[in-house]
């Protein structure tokens, strides 16, 4: 075998430079991160029920759907958190199981859930890992001098419908979060006693506006060829409006909502704050997908940010602007890689001389390096891997490795030739004598971390994952576990 490989070095040559151009364009499609992404083992539940105190979450909608969702196979641990307004369920899964058959199964044991007290929005799913979190972070403020006076409390709804889902269509985008601010909310301020001098509960109140703040379908009328289709047009346009819903007649009097409330535009309850310098603004971050290049994402993501700036927000007030982002720690954890990569091979490169005192002998080992390096690429992209600080480490381990064999052979060909033998004969007199030995160094370092490919849990914790103890406290926290 090591006759045929010396006797036909063009051959090798020819293969061995196949390989580099493989390479080099696998490291092109490769994706570039800061960790490897992390399977998804948990999915989330969540539930909004405005206005409902933790009691009411708990008992209303918790207890309903951990009866269901419980017995779903494979389920490790199921932690359940009751908050104002909200509902929250976390499913962790034993690491290997298929996401996309637990969420089918997840959303089957929901429907199942017999009713849901009114005003209960329908539950959402969502499957997260440790790697997709959050890594641009931008901020929506007023222009200089805020001409528009703006109240940035208000521009949630704005920002979310008009801003949110242009960014969210850059490719490599999983999601975009909006942080600060709140949802767009008409109240009703209920006078008690005009309310109770004409009668009126607060019950009734609401029923006479939900009532009315409706569309409906009429059907359809033919007249003829023509036909037409019915609705009855009767939801809000304005405050005006609502103040002169008709909420009761007494005799011959109506009483109007006007007579019995103050109506005003204002916001939900402000959950979070999102402020710079002290004024306030609405904050954006940008979750990737699994196996996205963050470099590619900010690259296509900042001319979009232009663009809604100049045909968004500017006509409004408003700016986007960049905070911050990981972009540039990994390309500067990338290149802190590289370059050690680099030094250690310069030094490799000197003990090899320092050893062989041969230049040509050190030329032909310091050339493995950078082919050994483009190949690893190829294994990566095979494996579906991606460029980041641990697999590149692991290249310059794998490079190590490579160095100490090909001093070992090179040596022992080097001696070869101060014996007086002829290049082709001490070649093969060298590789001859310590491929055994080589071989046996390189399998038991191979065989030292064999027993990683049967780790069958994740090193890092999920980032919804809580301590397991179980705890029932004001904010009705419950921990159910899977029997």
């Amino acid at each position: 075998m090591f006759d045929g490989v010396v006797r036909h070095g063009t051959i090798l040559a020819v293969v061995v430079l196949v390989i580099c151009v493989l390479g080099v364009l696998a490291a092109l499609r490769i994706p570039v991160q800061m960790i490897p992404d992390l399977e998804v083992r948990v999915v989330s539940v969540d539930t909004r029920w405005p206005g409902a105190t933790p009691q009411d979450v708990e008992k209303e909608i918790l207890i309903e759907q951990e009866e269901f969702l419980r017995g779903l196979p494979s389920l490790e641990r199921m932690i359940s958190t009751a908050s104002y307004g909200r509902a929250q369920i976390d499913l962790e899964f034993p690491f290997g199981v298929d996401i996309n058959e637990a969420l089918i199964r997840v959303n089957n044991a929901l429907s199942q859930v017999p009713d849901y007290p009114e005003n209960v929005d329908e539950p959402s799913l969502d499957a997260s890992s440790f790697s997709q979190n959050s890594f641009m972070f931008f901020r929506v403020e007023p222009l200089e001098g805020n001409p528009f006076e703006l109240d940035m409390t208000l521009m949630r709804d704005f920002i979310d419908d008009n801003v949110r889902t242009r960014m969210e269509r850059v490719p490599g985008v999983s999601r975009v979060n909006i942080g600060g601010g709140a949802e767009r909310q008409v109240r009703v301020l209920v006078d008690p006693a005009a309310a109770a001098e004409r009668g009126l509960s607060p019950t009734e109140i609401r029923d006479a506006i939900r009532g009315r703040n409706r569309d409906s379908s009429g059907g359809d009328l033919e007249a003829g060829k023509r036909r037409y289709l019915l609705r009855t047009i009767g939801r809000f346009e304005s405050i005006e409006e609502m103040e002169s819903l008709i909420v009761a007649r007494l005799g011959d009097s109506l009483v109007r909502l006007g007579d019995i409330a103050e109506v005003e535009l204002s916001h939900y309850e402000l959950r979070d704050r999102s402020s710079v310098n002290g004024k306030p603004t609405i904050s954006v971050s940008v979750n990737r997908e699994p196996g996205s290049n963050v470099i590619e994402i900010k690259r296509a993501m900042l001319p979009t940010v232009d663009e809604i700036n100049r045909d968004v927000l500017k006509p409004v007030g408003m700016q986007l602007v960049l905070n911050t982002d990981d972009v540039r720690y990994v390309q500067a954890s990338i290149a802190n890689v590289w370059q050690n990569l680099g030094l250690g091979a310069l030094l490799a490169t000197l003990v090899m001389f320092a050893f062989l005192r041969s230049g040509r002998a050190t030329l032909v080992g310091v050339i493995g390096v950078p082919i050994c390096t483009i190949a690893a690429f190829l294994g990566l992209l095979a494996a579906g891997r991606t460029i980041n600080v641990i697999s590149l480490a692991g290249v310059a381990f794998a490079i190590g490795m490579t160095l100490d064999n090909s001093i070992v052979v090179l040596e022992a060909i080097e001696r070869k030739r101060r014996e007086g033998v002829d290049r082709l004969a001490a070649s093969l007199a060298g590789v001859r004598q310590v491929w055994p030995a080589v071989l046996a160094s390189t399998m038991t370092t191979v065989l030292v971390f064999a027993p990683i490919f049967f780790i069958k849990q994740e090193s890092l914790a999920s980032p919804t994952a809580r301590p397991p103890r179980a705890r029932r406290c004001a904010s009705a926290w419950s921990t159910a576990w899977a029997g």
